[in-house]
């Protein structure tokens, strides 16, 4: 593996074991010792990537962020057609379900997340960010109620994988399910029409170093 390849899976692996922690225990009563020390590296070793647990959160952020920017830039290139549109969403719920173990660590840890600094202006990044996705999901000069439908569908991605991806054993068959609703939601093609929903989470756009 080459120093670059070898950097990116420290960093992943950093973000992940903070998570991890941060869930467990919070994020207030995790020091980035015990952060290093799971991870078997020196404190140093960790400062390399990570200034403070804040920079930590903040590459999270960015990182979904960046898969969604990825996931718009692509949509922009591809032609405003129903299974274009079926391909969008279900990209958009392989980057949810990838990111959920993040945002469930953030809801837990709500105090700490809002007093970080940038945290005034997260809300306002992912608004944008999916008002770019509805667009996309609209045909140009589409009425009020056209528009309203996409994004109820992206909202209720979120919202429906947050609130049983933990409840349920079988979380292909939740992916499918999302998918389906949310397909027929926004007017797109049949989920089977863009690929299988139960990979989705394996085939985001994003070529994005983690």
């Amino acid at each position: 593996m080459n120093e670059p390849a070898r950097g990116r899976e420290t960093r992943a692996r950093i973000q992940a074991v903070a998570v991890e922690l941060f869930t467990e225990q919070g994020y207030d009563g995790t020091s980035l010792r015990e952060i290093a020390e799971r991870l078997n590296v020196t404190k140093a070793a960790l400062y390399y990537h990570f200034k403070s647990k804040e920079d930590i959160v903040a590459s999270l952020v960015e990182d979904y962020v960046g898969q969604i920017d990825d996931l718009i830039a692509w949509g922009r290139q591809e032609p405003r057609t129903p299974q274009t549109r079926a391909e969008i969403l279900r990209r958009y719920v392989g980057i949810v379900t990838e990111g959920h173990q993040v945002f469930r660590m953030l809801h837990q840890n709500q105090a700490a997340a809002s007093s970080m600094s940038g945290s005034k202006g997260r809300s306002e990044l992912f608004r944008e960010r999916l008002r770019a996705l509805a667009d996309l999901l609209s045909e140009p000069g589409a009425s009020l109620a056209e528009k309203l439908r996409p994004a109820m569908a992206l909202g209720g991605i979120s919202v429906a994988w947050m609130s049983f991806a933990d409840e349920v054993s079988d979380q292909q068959a939740l992916c499918a399910a999302v998918l389906a609703i949310a397909s027929d939601m926004a007017g797109a093609a049949p989920p089977d029409q863009a690929g299988p929903a139960g990979a989705v989470a394996a085939s985001s756009p994003s070529s994005r170093a983690s």
